[in-house]
């Protein structure tokens, strides 16, 4: 589950910016194979531990690792899973609790060694222990047995995943779940030799699967991959591993990459920004003709919204949360948040991108509200006199769309208190088990192109405190058992059409206000080919990236 920060940008909108058609990401003028990549990056490290990692399929250790399957995000289109070191995305038997996968021929390490199943098992089952906690683990509360297991230092093997030969891996799940496909493409799903693994040290130093190796890296300063001679481009439908070198800068300041980059010069002509582009630099950029062709903004992403404490005095009443549905001011806080760069006005819970996605809008309104409709409703729930508190974080963006929600919800009458707090307290609020809070700005960014990804994690009552992103506290058997049909489902238009009517569902009941979809700008050297940001997720993907002579 991944909570991100609703994207920086500037108040201005960016026009003209033909660096993300699809046409040109279909490989333009570029040079193909060849040259060094360089990659600016705030970060002062890379973790290229699998069973760590949180890492998108489509980004860093995507060039290092590959998994059973994968994200197809290309430009224009919706996000598809497909096979990656398996020859199909899995079948599935006992109505979706079993789910069987063979390996592709021709995998090797870069030693010359074959990648088996025993390695997948034993990459996934390391990702129990508790010394390689923080990645990615949907699999651990799926698997049989898999809330006790402890991983393979302590606790031995995981008998839900079966490796009858060398080629095949079989999952044995608790319940139907058909999602998993998308689950076989998460990070602790690489493999990982045994005799190999150095827990203290594999995050620095993991054996590469995908086209790159990690040739050198120094803490806080730069990472450099080099190919994997022995990955063969046959077995592989997504990584185009055009550069010969891929660098990573570290450490760097986000103005400063920005500003190396719209200066494209040198080396600088072969980068791209791993961060989003600043304020000040979008500024800039609108007046500069150069970079301005270089900028890629996302499409709309992942969802902000304001979060209603559903268990919190009159917000328990249906009708004082549809009555703030219709007081807040979303064109306010969609200028708070940069205006028609920084997102789109949204209405539903599922994020655009997402396959089975359907338009709808129950609280129909002008973008700036109608605050005359939330005093119908307040009065009609008795709500004359209300003062609520608005938790937010103390950093000027934050504060800033903060401020936006208040003055919009004020218009009907409504007393709003802004509570700021640092980061970490503002976590501990929302997901722990005693919030004091009655409102709460968050954003939203799935972990994998499925609607389960809007609706499990931020409706599910499974979800509320205990460290869930039920911040809503919002809690209806009838919601959870269509939750619990759709994560069943195996057949994908049927789920899909399921979390659909559960988004629809939820939204009757207000328990969140959807603000906007957010979007991401980026900057990139005009050597730089085949760069791109699809509808989901909102980043480039690194592995289709190319660079010209």
């Amino acid at each position: 589950m991944r909570r991100t920060a609703v994207a920086l940008a500037a108040t201005l909108i960016l026009t003209g910016c033909g660096a993300n058609d699809p046409k040109a990401a279909e490989g333009g003028d570029s040079g193909g194979k060849g040259g060094k990549l360089t990659i600016l990056s705030a970060s002062t490290d890379i973790n290229f531990d699998p069973a760590k990692s949180q890492n998108l399929a489509i980004t860093t250790l995507g060039l290092v690792l590959r998994r059973l399957t994968t994200w197809d995000i290309q430009a224009g289109k919706e996000a598809t899973v497909v096979p990656d070191l398996a020859t199909d995305t899995g079948t599935s038997s006992d109505g979706g609790k079993t789910w069987t996968y063979t390996l592709k021929d021709g995998l090797f390490y870069p030693d010359g060694s074959p990648i088996t199943t025993a390695d997948v098992k034993y990459g996934l089952e390391r990702s129990f222990a508790a010394e390689l906690s923080g990645g990615l683990g949907y699999h651990k509360g799926l698997l049989v047995g898999g809330g006790d297991y402890k991983g393979p230092y302590t606790g031995g093997e995981l008998a839900s995943i079966e490796t009858p030969d060398a080629k095949t891996i079989v999952f044995k799940l608790n319940a139907p779940y058909g999602d998993w496909p998308w689950i076989a493409s998460m990070p602790a799903f690489a493999p990982v030799p045994k005799a190999k693994d150095d827990p203290k040290t594999y995050t620095q130093n993991p054996v590469a699967s995908g086209p790159y190796q990690v040739a050198s890296y120094q803490q806080g300063t730069s990472v450099v991959l080099k190919r994997n001679p022995k990955w063969d481009a046959a077995t592989d439908t997504v990584r185009a591993a055009g550069p010969d070198e891929v660098v990573f800068q570290l450490g760097q300041d986000a103005t400063v990459a920005a500003q190396r980059l719209i200066a494209d010069s040198g080396d600088d002509k072969f980068a791209f920004g791993a961060g989003f582009v600043p304020p000040a630099q979008l500024v800039q950029i609108e007046s500069n003709a150069s970079a301005k062709q270089r900028l890629v903004t996302s499409d709309a992403g992942a969802l902000a919204y304001l979060a209603i404490n559903t268990q919190r005095g009159p917000l328990k009443d249906v009708k004082v949360r549809q009555a703030l549905q219709y007081a807040v001011d979303k064109k306010a806080f969609q200028v708070a948040s940069g205006g028609a760069v920084g997102g789109d006005i949204a209405t539903t819970l599922i994020t655009p991108g997402i396959a089975g996605r359907q338009e709808y809008d129950l609280y129909p309104a002008d973008p700036s509200g109608d605050a005359e409709k939330a005093k119908q409703l307040l009065t009609e729930a008795g709500q004359s006199k209300l003062s609520l508190v608005l938790l937010s974080e103390n950093d000027p963006q934050s504060l800033a769309q903060a401020q936006a929600i208040q003055q919009g919800i004020q218009r009907a009458g409504i007393t709003v208190t802004i509570k700021p707090a640092d980061e970490n307290t503002v976590i501990e609020q929302t997901t722990g088990d005693k919030p004091d809070y009655d409102l709460a700005i968050s954003s939203w960014q799935p972990d994998f192109p499925s609607a389960n990804g809007n609706i499990q994690p931020l409706f599910g009552t499974s979800e509320i405190g205990g460290g869930g992103y039920n911040i809503s506290r919002y809690s209806v058997p009838e919601v959870d058992t269509l939750i619990g049909q759709a994560l069943g489902e195996t057949d994908a238009a049927k789920a899909q059409a399921l979390w659909a009517q559960a988004d629809k569902r939820i939204l009757q009941d207000a328990p969140v206000v959807p603000l906007i979809y957010t979007k991401n700008s980026f900057l990139h050297g005009s050597n730089v080919k085949d760069f791109f940001v699809a509808a989901f997720p909102a980043y480039p993907n690194y592995l289709k990236v190319t660079l010209s002579n």
